[in-house]
């Protein structure tokens, strides 16, 4: 059996061409995540719906496949189990959950803008007068990150060391799982602070929620939701700045706003998801779905893109799509990401704040020329070197 590899620079490169070979194979497709690491990739956009939404079918817990793993297997930063809502179910997943959206739910949208605003201008100012930045590495990937690291209450001097952390384990290769074990190291410090002497952060609210969760729960809820908080939404941002940056529909989106910063997110979301194949289901039993026989210890992904482009846009929504949300760019079922809504102001507000202060912002080099990270969960670039008028 020939299975895609969802990894290395050709891919990256060109996911979608590998999503329409992908697709012609039919709703489930056997992809490789990484050397040796076989899974099988739901591509059509109905069938993802079916197994978002089918709990009695399938499980997210993927402890019968990780047996089969090695410990410093590069995909287990992202797929392992762990004592979390992201691999539970049922009333164990309703309980984290819970904790989740009423921790996060302290991010009033008010003070979220008046967050991401400060720290846009903050950035800005670093680069300002130069006249050339990298959008990625010294915009869009700092915002989410100085927002987070600030709101969960992490030392200056831990700030980097979580940003490398989640970066490498997101790349999904060799040395994710060593980048893993010390982003859990970091926050494991902080949890034991906080329990000794707690402060109005959201660690201390993970803490002091009334489910009570222990303090290896806590760790690896902070540790889930940083990693789930920061790296999609600095890509969410990075991929809708260069979408405005290179096609022509947003020409004048510096200047009149013919088409928005919640446009190009939106487009983002159906076309480039920056979170683009996880979901990771088992099958709770031995069974036959849609002609393939899966077990308990095969994982079944989601494509996010491929569901997205085989679904289509209403055909209504051709001149702008800031009304479609029928995308799964944020999942569906139970496990439908409970952070939109703050992602999603987040990247709009320091898109439009950036695009208000730099107002002749241009890419530095030609569009085909920007570089795609190797991964096989994400769409994220490598850098967005633009040019502009300095301040």
């Amino acid at each position: 059996m020939t299975r895609t590899a969802l990894y290395g620079p050709q891919f990256a490169a060109r996911p979608h061409d590998h999503y329409a070979r992908l697709r012609d194979r039919g709703p489930l497709a056997p992809v490789e995540l990484a050397p040796g690491i076989d899974a099988w990739l739901v591509t059509d956009y109905h069938v993802a719906l079916e197994i978002l939404r089918d709990t009695d079918t399938w499980t997210r817990d993927p402890r019968a496949w990780q047996a089969t793993q090695p410990a410093d297997s590069p995909i287990l930063p992202m797929m392992g189990w762990r004592p979390t809502a992201l691999f539970s179910d049922g009333a164990a997943h309703a309980r984290y959950r819970q904790v989740i959206t009423d921790s996060i739910g302290i991010l009033e949208p008010h003070l979220l803008q008046r967050d991401t605003t400060a720290v846009a201008e903050q950035l800005i100012a670093e680069f300002a007068g130069t006249g050339k930045a990298d959008l990625l590495g010294q915009y869009a990937y700092r915002v989410p990150l100085l927002i987070l690291t600030s709101w969960y209450g992490v030392p200056d001097q831990d700030i980097d060391r979580i940003s490398s952390a989640i970066y490498r384990s997101f790349e999904s290769s060799t040395g994710a799982a060593a980048a893993y074990a010390d982003l859990v190291a970091v926050i494991t410090g902080l949890v034991a602070e906080r329990r000794a002497a707690p402060r109005h952060d959201l660690i201390s609210a993970f803490l002091n929620h009334p489910a009570r969760l222990a303090d290896e729960e806590v760790v690896r809820h902070i540790t889930l939701t940083l990693m789930a908080g920061h790296e999609p939404t600095a890509n969410l941002t990075a991929n809708a700045l260069l979408r405005m940056l290179s096609d022509d529909r947003y020409a004048g989106s510096l200047h009149s706003g013919a088409m928005t910063a919640h446009d190009a997110v939106n487009e983002v979301l159906w076309n480039d998801p920056p979170l683009s194949n996880f979901a990771p289901h088992y099958a709770r039993r031995n069974i036959v779905f849609h002609g393939t026989a899966l077990g308990p210890d095969q994982p079944v992904l989601v494509s996010y893109a491929s569901a997205n482009a085989q679904a289509a846009l209403p055909a209504n929504e051709s001149e702008s799509l800031g009304g479609s949300y029928a995308h799964l760019a944020w999942g569906a079922g139970p496990h439908r990401c409970p952070a939109r809504q703050p992602a999603v102001l987040m990247a709009v507000t320091a898109i439009e704040y950036l695009i208000s202060r730099l107002t002749d912002l241009r890419l530095a080099v030609p569009a085909d020329e920007i570089l795609w990270r190797p991964g096989p969960v994400h769409r994220a670039l490598v850098s967005l070197p633009v040019t502009f008028t300095a301040l």
